[in-house]
């Protein structure tokens, strides 16, 4: 009989970022089917929501349609221990979400690629961790309202080598660049959100082009 391997560090990081990428992939797969009824994952939590019943029904339907992430799931527990991870923050808190660089929210009716296309552009607003919370709060419910941006998302307490300090960020995404007023409309809205410091505005094209990272080049298109 062969030796049984001992689980080196780099399978343990692999292993690590699988669970959370069955995570994520989980989360998206409930989003849908909770949108489908008319709710989302964030507004049955914040009302003291039991998904556990919910989630173990989810989870049936998802390991049959994505076999090979089943394995990476289990890692995480039962569907009781999924929704305790839910219920906790996970997800939906950004200072309390470790299993995923980003939570996103997509505006009603927006196509949920519409944030990535390069005639968007973002504002971004950064903050102390301490803020960050109650910040995206306010930020997520005008997205979810369909009263700023096509969307938004926030960076969160997972680890991030790329991170230049501790601060968190908040996208808030236009679709389209060049059309000032609604990128100033979005702009006054935040501000009557409470985020009336100055904050810059970036195109994706020029993220794409890596135009922000050579030293000199201007790093926002407006700046108000």
């Amino acid at each position: 009989m062969s030796e049984e391997r001992a689980p080196e560090s780099g399978d343990e990081i692999m292993s690590e970022e699988l669970t959370d990428l069955a995570f994520g992939m989980f989360t998206i797969f409930m989003e849908q089917q909770l949108e489908k009824e008319g709710t989302c994952l964030y507004r049955e939590i914040e009302a003291g929501t039991d998904l556990s019943v919910r989630c173990e029904t989810l989870l049936t339907a998802f390991c049959e349609e994505y076999p090979p992430l089943a394995p990476a799931l289990a890692m995480l527990g039962t569907a009781t221990d999924i929704a305790g991870l839910y219920a906790a923050g996970e997800g939906i808190i950004p200072t309390k979400t470790t299993k995923s660089y980003w939570i996103q929210q997509d505006s009603p009716d927006v196509h949920p690629g519409a944030t990535g296309a390069e005639d968007a552009g973002k504002w971004l607003i950064f903050l102390a961790p301490e803020e960050v919370d109650v910040a995206w709060q306010k930020v997520r419910d005008a997205t979810a309202a369909g009263t700023l941006g096509i969307g938004a998302k926030v960076s969160t307490a997972k680890e991030n080598e790329d991170s230049r300090d501790d601060r968190k960020v908040i996208y808030v995404f236009t679709p389209d660049w060049s059309d000032e007023e609604d990128v100033m409309r979005v702009r006054n809205e935040l501000k009557n959100l409470g985020f009336v410091d100055r904050i810059g505005y970036k195109r994706n094209l020029d993220t794409y082009a890596g135009e922000y990272r050579e030293k000199g080049k201007r790093v926002t298109y407006y700046s108000v």
